[in-house]
């Protein structure tokens, strides 16, 4: 990233909270922060946006910090996994955070995010707490989905997201639907659906993003390119693996999805083009360090060395990291404590969220039915009656 300016001197800093966990010095400078992004906008059906993005001293103290605890979370999550406190699947975000933290900077909480399973940074950048996160994932009644949806079904309702969810590709529809309705209610809003390269051949895909068109729906279809759909390197399953290209009449955008604020400025863009004009597609050119699951190592498709080149190279931390060191903002040891704070947010939350109870068994019966209709639940052979459900 190029940089356009440099703050002043650390003689003008004074205490000020960055968020409540965490009090640390920072520049009383108000003036704009203008950041070139790391690489230029590739475009198809429109005119790419600006590589010169604001920003601010703040801004870029919090995307350090809630990249950070992302980063932090997700590995935490590793290690409750292989002690067998998490079940089931899991698919973790590291290397990816910028993609969720870039998103949230561009938009408002009524803007609509719907996911796959790789959610639990999106949740966590829409608002939600660590606590639900773990709570949700170790499968315990204080979770985000009330410990029954486990790692792929976060949601959170009151910051739009409409989730975490398990059939690849088929949120995408769904956040179609969404967006219908945003401009049925006119809104002034829109809907980000997002999915992976793995997903992006799938035909509920073309047939939403169809519709959307026909209709003029303020729909942002973003592929998160992570390379590698499950184990299938993108070249293997995808005869034109231009995913921005793919909407054919749909104007598209490529975008560096390690650079935070190339992904701030694409996300900006798009909303103000969905909303006059209809759906975009956004490819997200992004990377994951886990495998595509806790079940899955990640080195037998792609080496050892490929996963370092690319931490080393693109990390979407350390090049905010940079950029704060670079403006004077922050020393490497605040940065370091802030780290240590982080560490010990996470491991808080994890100890509460263990001392939660499970949910009740006849939770089991819950959110299934419509309530008020007085379901009855019958016996096998349609005489007795083993519960009724309010």
């Amino acid at each position: 990233m190029a940089l356009s300016r440099r703050l002043t001197s650390r003689s003008t800093l004074i205490s000020h909270p960055l968020s409540a966990a965490f009090n640390r010095f920072i520049s009383t400078d108000t003036t704009p922060i203008t950041i070139e992004t790391s690489l230029p906008f590739t475009a198809h059906l429109c005119d790419p946006p600006s590589r010169s993005v604001e920003s601010s001293t703040q801004e870029l103290l919090s995307f350090f910090r809630t990249m950070a605890l992302m980063r932090r979370m997700e590995i935490a999550a590793d290690s409750l996994y292989k002690a067998k406190l998490i079940r089931g699947f899991c698919h973790l975000y590291d290397g990816q955070e910028a993609v969720a933290i870039g998103m949230e900077a561009a938009i408002t909480k009524k803007d609509a995010i719907i996911t796959a399973y790789r959610d639990h940074c999106i949740f966590l950048g829409r608002g939600g707490s660590l606590y639900e996160v773990f709570a949700e994932l170790m499968g315990r009644r204080d979770g985000c989905s009330r410990g029954k949806g486990g790692s792929m079904h976060f949601y959170k309702k009151d910051s739009s997201f409409y989730g975490g969810h398990g059939i690849v590709g088929a949120q995408v529809p769904l956040g179609c639907g969404i967006a219908f309705a945003q401009k049925y209610g006119k809104e002034e809003a829109v809907t980000f659906a997002m999915y992976g390269d793995g997903a992006a051949n799938q035909g509920q895909l073309f047939e939403a993003l169809n519709i959307s068109a026909l209709w003029d729906l303020p729909s942002i279809l973003v592929c998160e390119n992570n390379h590698y759909g499950m184990g299938t390197a993108e070249w293997r399953a995808a005869k034109s693996p231009s995913y921005y290209k793919r909407g054919d009449y749909v104007p598209g955008l490529k975008v560096d999805g390690m650079d935070a604020f190339a992904v701030k400025q694409a996300c900006k863009f798009a909303k103000e083009h969905a909303l006059k004009n209809g759906p975009i597609i956004l490819e997200m050119d992004t990377y994951r360090y886990h495998g595509h699951s806790m079940s899955d190592p990640g080195s037998t498709y792609r080496t050892r060395d490929e996963i370092s080149g690319v931490r080393q190279e693109r990390d979407p931390i350390e090049r905010i990291k940079k950029l704060v060191l670079s403006h004077d903002l922050a020393t490497e040891k605040e940065l370091k404590d802030m780290e240590k704070e982080i560490r010990k947010e996470v491991d808080d939350a994890i100890a509460k969220a263990k001392d939660c109870p499970m949910p009740e068994p006849s939770e089991l019966f819950t959110n299934v039915y419509v309530k008020g209709f007085g379901t009855e639940s019958f016996g096998a052979d349609r005489k007795e009656v083993k519960a009724a459900l309010p």
